[in-house]
């Protein structure tokens, strides 16, 4: 339980952070950067206010507190959007273009699996952003059904293969934590096994290749100045890994993640979630777990998706 528990408030003190200042450029948050939660800002929400990011994150571990199904996260992404379910304050304050178009064809009754963007151009991080609460549901179950619900739970918005071998390595990274795995081991044992995995399920090679500096470069000693953070799900994927990896707590994890500017709060969550699972619910200072919009609503649903998943 206090995994799902550190997971979900992780992603959300992580998107959080970063709300006040999204679409912040680096150069003014290296000058005045985020070191404590704050509120207002970019979306005028008071501190502790956290994004669709963790709104979907959220219907999904709903969506885990029974027997799941595509049809009923179809649903909840459709509430969410039009009668504000799972929503900080009662609103829907932002949202991705992309998003926004699949569940307008889910409100339509579209099949969940074809509901989502296709196209290359369609490539944003708002799969990525929501995907993680799926780690406890497939865990334990074999790779090539790892991959398979991952695609089917990404293609609900975000359909292009990058973006699901995007949400299949981050939940292949947090599934070898959970394993208590240290986390530069986990980084180089992907890089062992999922090329061979991936090029199996037969992707064109040049697909792979988008994927070459986490699968075969050290991302870890990369500049700073080379770390984009802007909606791309790729550049969010390794803005997030870096963070992990050039860092030793969830504070300076999450912090370092929103503070490289642009996408702030998806970079913070995406961020945030895996810092959690490494570092554990004590892990993050209690201070910003306290300032969460819902925070005992958001425990709670740990707790429910915790009580169901392991009966």
């Amino acid at each position: 339980m206090n995994h799902i528990k550190a997971a979900l408030a992780g992603l959300a003190v992580g998107d959080a952070l970063g709300v006040p200042v999204e679409f912040r450029e680096r150069e003014g948050l290296e000058r005045h950067p985020v070191t404590d939660m704050v509120g207002y800002g970019t979306h005028q929400q008071p501190a502790g206010t956290w994004s669709d990011d963790s709104s979907l994150a959220f219907c999904l571990a709903e969506a885990l507190t029974k027997d799941f199904s595509l049809q009923q996260l179809a649903q909840y992404f459709v509430d969410w959007r039009y009668k504000a379910f799972w929503t900080p304050h009662g609103e829907v304050f932002d949202i991705g273009i992309t998003t926004q178009e699949s569940i307008e064809r889910l409100a339509k009754g579209i099949d969940p699996v074809k509901a989502g963007g296709f196209y290359e151009s369609e490539n944003g991080n708002g799969s990525l952003m929501r995907i993680l609460p799926l780690l406890f549901y497939i865990k334990d179950k074999d790779i090539t059904e790892r991959f398979e619900i991952t695609k089917n739970v990404s293609s609900l918005t975000h359909g292009h293969m990058r973006a699901v071998i995007a949400c299949f390595y981050y939940l292949e990274f947090a599934r070898q934590i959970l394993l208590k795995k240290d986390k530069f081991a986990v980084y180089q044992l992907l890089q062992q096994t999922l090329p061979a995995f991936i090029k199996k399920q037969g992707i064109h090679p040049d697909e792979m290749s988008k994927f070459n500096r986490l699968l075969k470069e050290d991302i870890h000693f990369v500049a700073t100045t080379t770390i984009s953070s802007g909606g791309y799900v790729l550049h969010t994927l390794e803005a997030s890994i870096w963070c992990i990896l050039t860092t030793d707590n969830y504070a300076d994890a999450v912090l370092k993640a929103v503070n490289l500017g642009r996408d702030t709060d998806t970079t913070g969550a995406v961020t945030g979630g895996l810092a959690a699972l490494i570092y554990g619910l004590e892990g993050i200072p209690e201070k910003w777990i306290a300032a969460l919009a819902r925070r005992e609503d958001i425990l709670e649903l740990a707790e429910r998706m915790a009580h169901y998943l392991q009966q």
